[in-house]
């Protein structure tokens, strides 16, 4: 991810979804607890084990196509987008539902105290061998989307249409999912009426679940910005350029983008997250590297801020005195939209969670930070699918109850802490999954 697609909590829920009564547990959860105490449980056990890097997930892929294929009438196809797996589970003429999960780990060291913590590494795309962690749920997200394709195929009485279930790699590189479709994933495969996907959420209490009527995570671009210098002496400055100089200028330029003229009102970040430059004390370098990330909550914003890194990287450039030929050069890469839910659809859907599990379950949502999902590549305006993404609360009540009286703070997403309690995210999201495909599907009955 890029951080944790970690938003929570914004637009109200309706009056009417609020005014849900409370209702008893869907019969299918006692089915969902026997799956996890018989198999998920381990299988969750072993993914966090053994992430994987993005576009490297061979292993995981190849477990998630094996244990798709033993579900009953599935068809498995592997290997699109590179190590994507599509699941397909018809049943008669209906509605065509996409159900996504995200794989790939990120690369962190794991320092969560679990018994299980991975000691993984791996070389990834990049090249460079580093250590593995599943920082950020995504064990959560295949394991409860295998949970959920039992269940729906356990169910066939109760549903009729197709649903297409999702291995997606490389969400944490924002490029999984545009690979996917780029793949044909809507030309081999039956185009969706619906997209649903979930992300397990640190910051939200386990039993709850949090969706919004608009925008669900922000807008993620990674620029890079090579500064280019004069190499020289380091004690003799005066003849060469110092470009890390040059670029810590840029570095504090940048942060005048959102204090002077992004307006006041309009959500956008830009985070400096990497600064690489020279290879000995007294030595002037030939160039600086400088990695960025930059957030925004709608495309205007997302254009400006980019646009105006360009603009002050290459100022700031030019006034230390870099010929025209040897100015900053700034590279827009690993990019995704805002995630938007369609509202009509977030309606419906929260009302179907909240009477299916219960309206103490499903929780007002609100904003709270600008991670990003590359889930909107599904959803594109392009190609018109209504969209629902929601968020899964991870973290026991008393973890939080104890960080707010001074206790140990909750570790966020990404973080080498980060830890979920597995069990009621696991059968959570496969019980909201399970009734939100079963409203779109058929009966909803529960």
């Amino acid at each position: 991810m890029i951080m944790m697609k970690k938003t929570l909590l914004g637009a109200l829920l309706t009056s009417a979804l609020i005014a849900t009564p409370a209702a008893a547990r869907p019969d299918y959860a006692d089915a969902v607890k026997a799956d996890y105490d018989k198999s998920l449980a381990s299988l969750w056990d072993h993914f966090h084990r053994n992430p994987e890097l993005s576009f490297r997930e061979y292993k995981t892929a190849a477990r998630m196509a094996q244990e798709l294929r033993a579900v009953p009438g599935m068809i498995v196809t592997e290997k699109v987008g590179g190590t994507g797996v599509v699941g397909m589970l018809k049943n008669g003429d209906g509605p065509v539902v996409l159900v996504r999960a995200d794989m790939d780990g990120l690369p962190v060291q794991e320092r969560s105290g679990l018994a299980n913590s991975s000691t993984v590494r791996q070389v990834g795309v990049d090249g460079l061998e580093m250590p593995v962690m599943h920082a950020c749920g995504h064990d959560v997200h295949i394991t409860s989307l295998l949970g959920t394709a039992r269940q729906m195929a356990r169910m066939k009485d109760r549903w009729k249409g197709t649903i297409l279930f999702i291995v997606q790699p490389a969400e944490e590189r924002v490029g999984g999912a545009k690979a996917m479709v780029q793949d044909g994933l809507y030309t081999r495969f039956p185009k969706p009426d619906y997209a649903l996907a979930f992300h397990v959420a640190a910051e939200l209490e386990t039993g709850k679940i949090a969706a919004s009527e608009g925008i669900q995570y922000s807008s993620a671009d990674s620029v890079d910005i090579r500064v280019p210098g004069i190499a020289t002496h380091g004690a003799a400055p005066h003849l060469g350029r110092d470009p890390v100089y040059i670029a810590s200028q840029i570095v504090v330029g940048l942060q005048s983008i959102i204090s002077r003229e992004k307006g006041p009102l309009d959500a956008g970040v830009i985070t400096v997250g990497a600064f690489h430059a020279g290879t000995k004390h007294n030595i002037i370098s030939e160039y600086a590297d400088l990695q960025v990330t930059v957030r925004a909550n709608s495309q205007a914003v997302r254009d400006q801020l980019i646009a105006s890194i360009e603009r002050v990287a290459k100022g700031i450039g030019a006034a230390n005195g870099l010929p025209a030929d040897k100015l900053p050069i700034v590279k827009v890469n690993e990019s995704t939209p805002v995630t938007v839910n369609d509202a009509a659809l977030a309606r419906r859907l929260n009302g179907a969670i909240a009477t299916a599990l219960g309206s103490d379950v499903v929780v007002p949502f609100r904003q709270t930070n600008m991670g990003a999902e590359d889930f909107a590549f599904f959803v594109d305006q392009q190609f018109g699918i209504p969209g629902y993404y929601f968020a899964v609360g991870g973290t026991k009540p008393e973890w939080i109850a104890a960080a707010k009286n001074g206790g140990p703070a909750v570790a966020g997403h990404h973080s080498p802490l980060f830890k979920i309690d597995p069990e009621p995210s696991v059968r959570l999201g496969i019980e909201a999954m399970t009734a939100a495909a079963l409203d779109l599907l058929g009966t909803g009955k529960n």
